[in-house]
């Protein structure tokens, strides 16, 4: 049979599976959804042009409409992203009917269906349906898409008298899945949506509420669900929409961020924030390593965070002496107990600096209580004492702005503040947390500044609100002054300049002069739900700092307690209790699909042999590829053959720092190669990565990072 290639089909490949027979339906259906494609984007780009020729508007029209403009162009961005591709892959349900599954969902002009979105109820089958549980399904096809055409296809048949009422289907020795296992790793993750598996389906579609833990070793698809379950659950759960707070994705470094990076947009989702714990405070992309264990181990337990309340609490204590407020009216007598009438002001839970105008607030009330007998206007009182210099430095020393560089500076380089702050430390302890020289912030001291941060609250937002509270008083001030002028000068029947002295108009004048608020920071959350992977690394201390940032504890904790470089002795369950998650559901993924059975074979032994208890998943496929010995003087010829032998594909060299990387060599550390998978993965010096569990691990995650070929390198054979 000579194949001819087709619009949408180039399987010169897989020439059987080029029949018409097989793929005109399909051709058709493809046809189908060109058409409603240019439909759409054309409707979106008009309505798009619409939209930003509206008049700009004020207050809640004007978020309105740049909300729409938001709306419209992500639409836009995502539909542009694919074209035929869009389609997942096809079911045929017992009944006959054929649906197609997409990235999104789309319909014709008549309002057909022609996708359905691949998060929707509707689609489920597609991903979860087994021979075992088939869900209602005769058969499934999906698809392998090449720059824009079906290169390849498989089909499933879930019963055997189901063959004979499925005639057209091309049934081959691999899966999609399996198929897909084999091809060559880029320098992004690479869309694997149409081969989700059953077990990873049923976790990425599970409800939100509590915390559900996604436990699995090496090569289990934790980073698949973790992504795929962060864009479905903004789909399927209202609660969690952007405009309630919105889905927060936390990774373990920056390289891991950048190879999953086309992931969520790839899934029609730009609205999940990315991020490491680094990057929920300012100090975290230039804090360095903690490099004393004692130091680390100190600062990163939760106990340490209980010291930043005491340390603000002493920047809040009222002055014990009294003092004399001048007016131009009168003299006035502050006492001590004003003081602390007005200290007890601020609302519980009000940052340190935000709180403090609340106690400036309370003080002129006080103050101006005193001059009740004065026969001048309250308000011209107010704005006297306002401009009262020796007041406000009063107020400045007793109850100061504050930095929480600051606070937690002072806490290592003051002694006697952080014995007061933290009694429980003994006096060894203080001595080894004592920091002298230069401020040099390391990652273990990021939790407290994230915590004194919230506490103390933006003391620049303050200043600038006080600014803008300053300017609406003198133009107000202005404004009166011109209304009086107005009114003393109308010589007109009805008096009209009388009406300017309504607060209805006097308000209308002053509309718009407020400032915008300043932006608290796109990881300050609070955020409707929380993914966390390679959760077995956060610290106690870090664990808060994502709690504070989920009011909700709606939590997705993904990882694999054998990963953990510093132990993991706890079960999942105790550990999350004990950092304060409740609703605890677990879950595991115990195939692996990336690493090779002979690369496990090798890996096995070397967790096992410091956590006899490690899940250390099963492969489902081997290479025939036995794993490589050799002395690493051959690293520069391996990879120099292994380049010349696979025009695609990325290697990575793991424990020689030196190596500088290229297009398609990486070299890591074992600590920023976890989450990642190359094609190659050379280990150098292994038994330098160092010794115990930690040593242990990043040679367990080291080896299991390759999906076809390992080789081992030391001094020597």
């Amino acid at each position: 049979m000579t194949h001819a290639t087709t619009r949408a089909f180039d399987l010169h490949d897989h020439p059987a599976k080029d029949d018409p027979a097989l793929v005109a339906s399909d051709e058709a259906h493809f046809a189908a959804i060109e058409t409603s494609l240019a439909r759409t984007i054309g409707e979106l780009e008009e309505r798009l042009a619409d939209v930003r020729r509206q008049p700009g508007g004020t207050g809640q029209e004007a978020m309105d409409r740049d909300l729409e403009v938001h709306r419209l162009s992500a639409r836009l961005r995502a539909l542009r992203r694919y074209r035929l591709d869009l389609c997942l892959g096809r079911m045929v349900t017992t009944g006959g009917e054929t649906v197609y599954v997409g990235r999104f969902g789309l319909t014709d002009a008549e309002g057909g269906r022609l996708l359905v979105d691949w998060r929707s109820p509707a689609a489920e089958p597609f991903f979860g349906a087994t021979h075992g549980n088939p869900m209602g399904l005769a058969s499934r096809r999906r698809y392998r898409w090449t720059d824009g055409r079906v290169t390849d296809y498989w089909d499933e048949v879930f019963a055997s008298d189901a063959l004979d009422a499925t005639p057209n289907a091309a049934l081959d020795d691999q899966s999609a899945f399996v198929a897909s296992l084999g091809s060559s790793r880029s320098e992004r993750m690479r869309d694997v949506l149409a081969t989700i598996q059953a077990d990873q389906d049923a976790i990425v579609r599970a409800g939100s509420r509590g915390t559900l833990v996604v436990d699995g070793g090496p090569g289990t698809g934790k980073t698949v669900v973790a992504l795929h379950r962060a864009a479905y659950l903004l789909y399927a759960d209202p609660r969690l929409s952007d405009g309630r707070g919105g889905v927060l994705f936390v990774g373990p470094h920056q390289p891991y961020l950048a190879y999953v990076a086309d992931v969520l947009p790839s899934l029609g989702e730009e609205g999940v924030r990315t991020c490491t714990v680094r990057d929920l405070v300012a100090e975290g992309a230039a804090a360095v390593a903690e490099d004393d264990p004692e130091v680390a181990r100190l600062k990163t337990d939760a106990a340490m965070l209980a010291a930043i309340e005491p340390a603000v609490r002493l920047y809040e204590e009222p002055p014990t002496d009294g003092m004399v407020v001048e007016t131009a009216w009168s003299e006035v007598w502050l006492s001590a107990s004003d003081w602390a009438e007005a200290f007890e002001a601020p609302d519980p839970g009000t940052p340190h600096n935000e709180a403090r105008d609340q106690v400036w607030d309370a003080l002129l009330d006080i103050l101006l209580d005193k001059h009740e007998d004065v026969d001048v206007p309250a308000e011209q009182v107010r704005r006297s004492l306002a401009r009262n210099g020796e007041l406000a430095d009063a107020l400045a020393r007793a109850w100061p702005m504050l930095e929480p560089t600051d606070l937690v500076g002072d806490l290592w380089e003051v002694p006697a503040y952080l014995r007061h702050c933290a009694p429980w430390l003994t006096p060894d302890e203080v001595r080894v947390l004592r920091r002298g020289g230069p401020q040099v912030w390391t990652d273990a001291d990021l939790p407290l500044l994230d915590l004194a941060r919230a506490r103390l609250g933006d003391p620049e937002a303050a200043r600038r609100r006080r600014r803008a509270e300053a300017r609406a008083a003198a133009e107000k001030e202005e404004m009166d002054r011109v209304v009086d002028h107005l009114v003393a000068t109308d010589d007109s029947d009805m008096m009209i300049m009388s009406m300017l002295r309504g607060a209805d108009l006097r308000g209308a004048l002053a509309e718009g002069r407020d400032g915008a608020p300043a932006d608290p920071g796109r990881f300050a959350g609070p955020f409707a739900h929380v993914v966390v992977d390679e959760a077995q690394e956060l610290t106690d201390a870090e664990w808060q700092m994502l709690l504070r940032r989920c009011p909700s504890r709606s939590f997705t904790v993904v990882g694999d307690r054998a990963q953990a470089r510093h132990g993991f002795a706890e079960s999942w369950a105790e550990r999350l209790e004990r950092v304060g998650l409740r609703d605890i559901a677990l879950t595991s993924l115990t195939i692996n699909y990336r690493t090779p059975a002979e690369v496990m074979e090798a890996a096995e032994p070397v967790i096992r042999e410091a956590l006899p208890d490690a899940n250390v998943p099963t492969s489902v496929r081997a290479t025939g590829v036995p794993v490589q010995y050799g002395d690493r003087a051959e690293l520069a010829a391996i990879l120099e053959e292994w380049l010349a032998s696979h025009a695609e594909g990325i290697a990575c060299v793991i424990g020689a720092p030196a190596l500088p990387a290229t297009a398609r060599v990486r070299s890591l550390s074992p600590e920023h190669a976890k989450g990642l998978e190359f094609d190659l993965v050379v280990l150098v010096d292994p038994d330098r990565f160092g010794d115990g569990i930690e040593g242990a691990v990043d040679r367990y995650v080291a080896m299991t990072r390759a999906t076809q070929r390992l080789v081992v390198l030391t001094g020597s054979r």
